[in-house]
């Protein structure tokens, strides 16, 4: 692909995806689904098969530590509810350490899924304490499986990975965890941290597109599992990669071409460390140009990702965020809103296809479109 197609940093004449995912992804990713390829062609399985491995060594481990990266179709919550459902045993129970929409959704999941589950809570700007997962665990008997989201969506915030699945461990459980937002961006070892699945996609940290998700586990948690449906059984889909390559059901193809694509452009970035400096990059500029701005960050920055950050809504009455939001769409930058139910918030990304030269022009623009709103409190 020739690098002179490649949108230049601060080139904001298409929009820009100021987001968690999709988000903005390189003129070669796009390319790359230009092409056809027969989901039971030998060219399209050897493309899975080293997807695969490349998400395994992403994720700190390979098959020879008894792992597998099984790709599903569909988004990241097919991706979580085939681990819930498929990994759980009929005689488990789950424990999910919760602050956010994500942890909750995975206690939605466990409940239709009729998986018995407790949760153990905290805010969505704090990070779940390592301390409350253990008295949960101490506390609920028959306890077989504890679920976490690495970094909540709702807010930014971070939750200490290692020292929860270390809990985990301690207590005899097995650890899954959504890796959605992290994925790519962070360092995670599962094989080093005893993580028995993992869960995340292709649209995030990857900057892939939309469309598939994958579960890295433990073959022997796979062999053991009993799944809870067919289009979801993540221990079938494993059966099917390890018997031909083969997905049972039609895949993406077009999606996962695009995905191998990504996966080099981050290895040649300079892996996760790279990619992770050039997100903090990111994060930095926009959190000191929005403070100059006068708004202010929900989580604290001792616990605030480089993946998406949430700012309150200026403290007067004459800001409108819808008209933010256009105003900013109408220049070609996207932004989220907030996910809080107890504060009146909006999100913004500063993962995929950014650089610091993009969230100059986005900061250019937030000055531009506030004016006109009449916001006392800033400026």
């Amino acid at each position: 692909m020739d690098p002179a197609c490649e949108r230049a940093p601060g080139d904001v004449s298409v929009p820009l995806l100021f987001t968690p995912g999709p988000l903005t992804t390189s003129h070669a990713v796009k390319a790359a689904m230009q092409r056809d390829l027969g989901s039971r062609d030998v060219e399209f399985i050897r493309t899975v098969g080293r997807v695969h491995d490349r998400l395994l060594a992403l994720a700190g481990t390979s098959r020879a530590d008894g792992y597998a990266a099984v790709l599903m179709q569909g988004s990241g919550t097919f991706g979580v509810e085939a681990m819930l459902g498929t990994l759980i045993p009929p005689n488990g129970r789950l424990l999910v350490a919760e602050n956010g929409a994500y942890g909750q959704r995975m206690l939605d999941i466990a409940r239709v899924l009729r998986i018995p589950s407790v949760a153990v809570s905290s805010s969505p700007t704090e990070p779940v304490s390592p301390d409350e997962v253990a008295r949960a665990l101490a506390r609920e008997a028959g306890i077989t499986h504890m679920a976490v989201v690495h970094c909540e969506t709702t807010s930014g915030v971070i939750n200490p990975l290692a020292e929860i699945a270390s809990v985990a461990r301690e207590a005899g459980c097995a650890c899954l965890v959504d890796a959605m937002s992290s994925f790519g961006a962070m360092s995670i070892d599962v094989y080093a941290d005893a993580i028995d699945a993992l869960v995340a996609s292709s649209n995030k940290c990857l900057e892939g597109v939309p469309g598939v998700s994958f579960v890295i586990a433990n073959t022997a948690t796979l062999e053991s599992s009993a799944a809870r449906s067919v289009s979801l059984d993540l221990a079938a889909q494993w059966r099917g990669f390890e018997r031909d390559g083969q997905f049972r059901f039609t895949p993406p193809t077009h999606v996962i071409v695009a995905l191998e694509q990504a996966l080099i452009e981050l290895e040649r970035e300079g892996g996760v460390a790279a990619r992770a400096a050039r997100y903090r990059a990111n994060h930095q500029r926009l959190v000191a140009g929005m403070r100059e701005l006068g708004f202010r960050t929900v989580v604290h920055p001792d616990h605030q990702s480089n993946v998406i950050t949430s700012f309150f809504y200026p403290d007067d009455p004459a800001f409108d965020f819808d008209e933010f939001y256009a105003r900013l769409r109408e220049r070609n930058f996207v932004i989220y809103p907030g996910k809080l139910i107890d504060a009146n918030c909006f999100r913004i990304g500063t993962i995929g296809r950014l650089y610091p030269e993009d969230v100059d022009a986005l900061l250019a623009a937030v000055r531009e479109v506030v004016r006109p709103l009449i916001v006392d409190n800033i400026l």
